[in-house]
């Protein structure tokens, strides 16, 4: 009998682990199916595991299906430094990866794993074939939104984690079950089963993982919350490369809205067609932001249409 922890065991499933280098970081990945790639990048708090009831229907429709842990996350190299999890990092990170495994790619991502993705769409576009974005803002749109008082007071935790220190020691309290608080207690009731929070609290809990997950909001640059007034951290790193485009996306998107989302306002989903006009946007009313959990077939149907 295996006796490990959970989180020093490879979940197993209808999926192989592998590991690769991009941009000079060692990151994990698992792999599924034959095909065009199709890349996964999941958000805060989760890790590649956030994909679980997608990577098999995407597999079983004909696509190689790839789901990193993002730098910093679970299994992936974790370079210390606010630098390391600039936004420019991540995208050379996914960008390299694309590029060493296929050239091009469908790219799908959710929460930080979509605010990536909007960057490579608008900075790489050679690199990706669809792009599809769950719960995840557009930068411009985000801009737009942080300046009206219903995004603010959602966007709470966003200055709460600019704070040194006192976020990592309020999720490591009571063994990281702030974790469930943040995903199964905000979530539709079975989208989270008991296990799923465990493996993210698990994941969460390696050694660098979780000071690396907040640094992903400490290191937010310009364009975003960088350009609010009363800033908690006054002169903190700021990122020069922040959606240094501009935000155009000329790639075919796919956007996909769990309207019940506590963090992110329903209005972001509106007025994009300045940015992204090639755009199709499919909103579920009763969903939270984590759609893809909430609602995996009605998920798994629009990307494979999406992707096909």
């Amino acid at each position: 009998m295996d006796e490990r922890p959970v989180g020093d065991r490879p979940i197993e499933g209808p999926w192989h682990h592998d590991e690769t280098i991009a941009n000079g970081v060692r990151l994990h990945y698992v792999e599924a199916g034959d095909g065009p790639l199709v890349l996964c990048l999941h958000g805060f708090p989760e890790f590649w595991y956030a994909w679980r009831e997608q990577i098999p229907a995407l597999a079983d429709a004909g696509f190689r299906v790839v789901a990193p842990d993002l730098r910093g996350y679970n299994r992936s190299e974790k370079p210390p430094g606010l630098a390391s999890y600039r936004i420019g990092e991540l995208v050379r990170d996914i960008r390299d990866l694309i590029e060493g495994m296929d050239g091009r790619a469908h790219v799908v991502g959710h929460d930080w794993g979509g605010v990536i993705a909007w960057e490579l769409a608008a900075r790489h576009p050679e690199v990706i074939d669809r792009l599809a974005v769950l719960n995840a803002p557009h930068p411009k749109a985000f801009e737009r939104e942080l300046r009206t008082a219903d995004q603010l007071r959602r966007s709470w935790y966003a200055f709460f984690f600019q704070l040194p220190l006192l976020p990592e020691l309020a999720f490591s309290l009571g063994n990281y079950r702030l974790v469930e608080s943040a995903v199964s207690e905000d979530a539709l009731p079975g989208a989270f089963s008991d296990r799923d929070v465990e493996r993210y609290e698990a994941a969460l809990a390696r050694p660098g993982a979780l000071a690396a997950a907040i640094d992903y909001y400490r290191a937010t640059g310009r364009g975003t919350l960088r350009e609010l007034p009363n800033q908690l951290i006054p002169g903190r790193e700021s990122d020069p490369e922040w959606v240094s485009t501009g935000g155009e996306i000329a790639t075919e998107t796919l956007l996909i809205w769990g309207m019940n989302d506590v963090a992110l306002s329903p209005r972001l989903t509106e007025g994009l067609e300045e940015w992204v006009p090639n755009l199709r946007v499919e909103r579920f009313e009763e969903a939270t932001h984590w759609v893809q959990a909430d609602r995996p077939a009605e998920v798994n149907d629009l990307l494979v249409e999406f992707l096909d």
